[in-house]
């Protein structure tokens, strides 16, 4: 596949924008419950900066993480931007309170997100956007019309989708390119595999999200065993099977702590033998 480069480690979004296929994710720079701003706004804005130092080009954030804070947040600490940095925002839910997330499929709300999204990482054109969630309540082809537009107007380069299943991408690439699908997926939960496969084959960006979860207890000991021959953490396994699993996955493992970048970082540094993903696997 042209979108794959294995050995230097990066993708190419939409076979076009090369980037690090191990990035940052910025949900964790809220307050508690992704609601509000981050409890200590300079650390936040160090650990973003630790990230790109670090040699990060792909971030993704959101417009309900806060909600709006973590955009504002991002263009403060890095705006204006490296070009090489890609910055990926998604749109399509509305936050109430703490832990409360309401999908909102409206063209109306979907229009209002992109153009928010835009002032507030102070960005010409969004590089990626993904709708957050699909609306059982609009047909998708609604929803994705001031998508469309957006597109048309060079306010949105290209388009992913968030939390959806192997006909919900066909439908919407009928209305729109897609270029990228974030699921749920991890060493421990792995629900959307028919998911992961489709966008491999199509050349399709997959980003998991909640990528640091082991799983179940019994594939603990296994991961134990396996760090401490790579002189490793759980998390950094975690990280290095996702990698290996397939070369489309993109990480975005997100974190509050500069220490825990630090580790997340190196964990793209560990190459797993056949052996020890079919053992995890």
């Amino acid at each position: 596949m042209s979108n794959y480069h294995q050995h230097d480690g990066t993708f190419k979004i939409g076979g076009d924008i090369e980037i690090k296929r191990l990035g940052y994710g910025g949900m964790q720079l809220t307050g508690p419950g992704v609601w509000g701003e981050a409890p200590d706004r300079e650390n936040a804005k160090n650990v973003l900066r630790a990230a790109l130092k670090a040699g990060v080009n792909f971030i993704d954030t959101a417009d309900s993480y806060g909600p709006h804070t973590n955009e504002t947040l991002i263009a403060d600490a890095l705006h204006p931007y490296p070009l090489d940095l890609l910055i990926a925002t998604k749109g399509g839910f509305e936050r109430t309170g703490p832990n409360q997330w309401r999908v909102n499929g409206h063209p109306d709300h979907i229009r209002q997100a992109i153009d928010g999204s835009l002032k507030r990482l102070k960005k010409e054109v969004i590089d990626l956007w993904q709708l957050h969630r699909v609306d059982s309540r609009y047909p998708v082809e609604e929803t994705l019309g001031p998508v469309v537009d957006a597109v048309k107007a060079g306010k949105i380069r290209y388009v992913g989708l968030s939390e959806v299943d192997v006909e919900q991408v066909k439908r919407a690439e009928k209305t729109v390119p897609i270029v990228s699908v974030q699921n749920l997926y991890n060493l421990g939960n792995r629900q959307w595999e028919s998911v992961l496969d489709y966008t491999a084959e199509r050349g399709l960006a997959f980003i998991p999200w909640y990528p640091l979860a082991s799983g179940p207890d019994k594939l603990k000991s296994k991961i134990s065993g396996i760090a401490e021959k790579h002189h490793a953490t759980t998390a950094q396994i975690a990280l290095a099977w996702l990698l290996k699993r397939s070369p489309n996955i993109l990480l975005i493992p997100g974190t509050s702590s500069l220490t825990h970048l630090e580790e997340n970082m190196q964990g793209g540094n560990i190459a797993l033998s056949d052996e020890d993903f079919a053992a995890l696997s």
